[in-house]
């Protein structure tokens, strides 16, 4: 039988992309000092969170996930929105470029830790202030890096996307399959009854 999985997150996003695949969790939210370190490059600061997070939520017993996502642009950590000027500078610095997305994923058992670190090239087309204004007016983009959402309204900007789009979204499910894996959860243990009510509907 599986340990039970516990989700280290705050995040309205990753917990659906979990119950998008059929996964059966619980929500932890863990305390966590997001502060980057000096000299920490963004693909150890996002693996970092992603261990410590997952360390601060989990349960003796249980498997916990973890996660953290930064958004990059010319080296730039772009981190959430402070207001609304904050917010259309950060949309009007992305369109007509590309950036990077890093989501760092960590399982842990307690005694054991496995983290993976995800890459997605996303790109943009150019956006003009009145666009970037009435995307924020919306109310999307105010709690997301970089100030846009992808699964949402926010995918009208998006030209094109090289990796992980679920990383992008939050949490990379495929390298997230492969950790449950590792740990030998068993997801199609709580897929077949989901499966099953699905086609009942």
């Amino acid at each position: 039988m599986s340990k039970p999985l516990i989700l280290a997150s705050a995040s309205p996003r990753r917990a659906e992309l979990l119950r998008q695949i059929g996964i059966s969790f619980e929500v932890s939210i863990p305390s966590v000092d997001e502060s980057r370190q000096q000299g920490e490059s963004v693909h150890d600061y996002v693996r970092r969170l992603a261990q410590s997070k997952a360390a601060a939520g989990h349960r003796p017993g249980c498997l916990t996930l973890g996660a953290d996502t930064a958004v990059v642009l010319g080296g730039v950590v772009l981190g959430k929105p402070r207001d609304e000027s904050d917010g259309v500078a950060m949309l009007r610095a992305l369109g007509g470029r590309t950036h990077t997305v890093l989501t760092g994923v960590c399982l842990t058992s307690g005694e054991a830790s496995k983290t993976r670190v995800v890459a997605t090239e996303v790109t943009f087309k150019p956006l003009s202030g009145t666009l970037a204004a009435a995307y924020w007016r919306t109310g999307e983009s105010a709690d997301k890096a970089g100030g846009y959402g992808i699964q949402g309204i926010g995918s009208i900007f998006v030209t094109r996307i090289e990796g992980s789009y679920s990383a992008v979204v939050g949490l990379p499910l495929a390298e997230t399959e492969e950790l449950l894996n590792a740990f030998g959860f068993d997801p199609w243990r709580t897929r077949a009854p989901l499966i099953r009510s699905r086609k009942l509907r």
